[in-house]
């Protein structure tokens, strides 16, 4: 039972910590949540697990206390069962991690809620990128952060909500996607001038000054003046510098 009060009691600390840095803006982003939104995220998580916990504690006290009005006393072995119960039950719901948002999912909901998605699954690609690509990757999570309250007072229908959905939703995770089906050992050899880590890193700088001149024109209220599927095709296919979409090395499965 002692083992059961400590995970609880741990459950409920961890908690706090995520609120805490949530209402503090992210200060311990680095590590884990990049931004507000994830960490938004990760928090209902955990408030789901303890409210999981509270009912199934109560609804295992309720039974024993019935059972034991019924057989005037539950005995020894009644209280192993009750332990081995809760033991399972903690067990189970501690075991539940928060569910990573698919690539075929995050464009899915309001657009505010997209960016929220698109951030925690941006964080469970950090192990998969270069180190200055991840760098880029953390620093994007304030700049999401800032685009989703900007998104707060924007129409889902207008067509900078729309435009933004395809830069954060589609080409974002679409970039890294293309990243992770170079093989590793390739990753590091020059193509055109660069390599595949190089590429991923300098395309996410183009996509992370793309975000904070959108969230600053939308600051500014300029709806009409947004261009971000212009701009993003000008980084796409425009002056050669930097390839933001990697291609797969040729014969490459």
């Amino acid at each position: 039972m002692n083992d059961l009060t400590r995970q609880s009691e741990r459950l409920i600390e961890e908690g706090r910590i995520l609120r805490d840095d949530n209402r503090a803006g992210g200060r311990h982003r680095r590590e884990g949540s990049i931004g507000e939104g994830s960490a938004s995220l990760k928090l209902k998580h955990w408030k789901k697990k303890l409210i999981q916990l509270a009912i199934g504690t109560l609804g295992v006290f309720a039974a024993v206390s019935i059972a034991a009005a019924i057989l005037n006393g539950i005995g020894f072995w009644g209280v192993i069962i009750t332990g081995l119960v809760l033991v399972l039950l903690y067990s189970g719901v501690l075991s539940q991690k928060i569910k990573v948002p698919k690539r075929s999912d995050i464009n899915k909901g309001d657009v505010r809620q997209m960016v929220s998605r698109t951030e925690l699954w941006l964080e469970h690609q950090r192990p998969a990128l270069p180190p200055p690509a991840v760098k880029v990757v953390e620093d994007m999570g304030v700049q999401l952060d800032a685009l989703g309250k900007q998104l707060e007072t924007v129409d889902q229908n207008h067509p900078a909500a729309r435009e933004v959905r395809k830069l954060v939703g589609e080409h974002l995770p679409e970039m890294i996607d293309s990243y992770q089906r170079i093989p590793d050992h390739l990753r590091r050899e020059a193509r055109g001038g660069k390599t595949p880590d190089e590429q991923i890193t300098a395309s996410l700088g183009k996509i992370s000054k793309e975000i904070d001149s959108v969230t600053r024109q939308l600051a500014d209220g300029a709806l009409d003046e947004l261009a971000v599927k212009d701009r993003f095709l000008e980084y796409r296919y425009g002056d050669g510098e930097t390839a933001p979409i990697i291609d797969r090395p040729e014969g490459t499965d």
